[in-house]
């Protein structure tokens, strides 16, 4: 079995990435930029002695989707499980967003999603058996103040995954959604000690998601016997959102 994971060099993606690879799943880490970062995430998952690749590919790119997909093949290392991870986030005030970074938000949570799935998921067609799992966010269900454009973002993700889960069902491909809450990573990384504080107050269990936390849930999910869980969008969120 093979998991790809995309935005795999950091975060949640790269605890996803070891997560399939402590269990003996082969792992291809997708990346755009952190060449570095990718590899030491590589590293790590070829210590469990499992086939790890790293490869670049700018996902809104539908050609070079196409030159991955050719590269994977050649590896013998088509995707079985899709983890659509790599999106981006905004913070401003609606008023304030330009045109250029909507479009870019959209573009790299949306479309990248949206051809990397379509550049992958005929493989799990034809061997009727896939998992689709696309990483959205809370404030895709319940949208946020000041992250319009990311709440709409994802819950594009969000809609993307109920409609495709009903699509896929007969084939035997699964595609669901995990929307977590506040997730230690460097995407709040720009908060102050007095806002992480005050953040995690306002969560009942008391404290941010550590990305491994994530990677079992994703891992959970993919399971072969979780074929039954498909079209759903899943919070770990703490009982911030119920």
């Amino acid at each position: 079995m093979t998991v790809l994971i995309t935005g795999g060099s950091r975060g949640i993606g790269a605890s996803i990435a070891k997560r399939f690879a402590s269990v003996g799943m082969n792992v291809v880490i997708h990346y755009l930029q952190s060449h570095e970062s990718a590899n030491e995430v590589a590293r790590s998952c070829l210590e469990y002695g499992v086939r790890v690749l790293t490869i670049s590919a700018d996902l809104r790119s539908k050609e070079q989707l196409q030159r991955m997909k050719e590269k994977l093949d050649t590896h013998g290392l088509l995707p079985d499980i899709l983890v659509n991870n790599a999106g981006t986030a905004h913070y401003s005030m609606l008023s304030d967003v330009t045109e250029e970074e909507w479009d870019e938000v959209m573009s790299i949570n949306l479309k990248g999603m949206f051809l990397c799935t379509q550049m992958f998921m005929p493989h799990m067609i034809s061997q009727r058996y896939g998992r689709i799992i696309n990483v959205s966010s809370i404030w895709g269900m319940s949208g946020a103040s000041c992250e319009v454009v990311y709440s709409t973002a994802k819950g594009g993700v969000n809609a993307f995954t109920k409609a495709l889960a009903k699509e896929l069902a007969p084939s035997g491909v699964t595609v669901n959604a995990v929307a977590p809450g506040a997730v230690d990573t460097e995407m709040i990384g720009h908060l102050n000690m007095e806002e992480r504080d005050a953040l995690q107050n306002e969560i009942p269990v008391g404290r941010f998601a550590q990305p491994e936390e994530i990677a079992s849930l994703v891992y959970f999910i993919a399971l072969p016997e979780s074929g039954y869980i498909t079209g759903q969008v899943i919070s770990p969120n703490g009982g911030w959102i119920t």
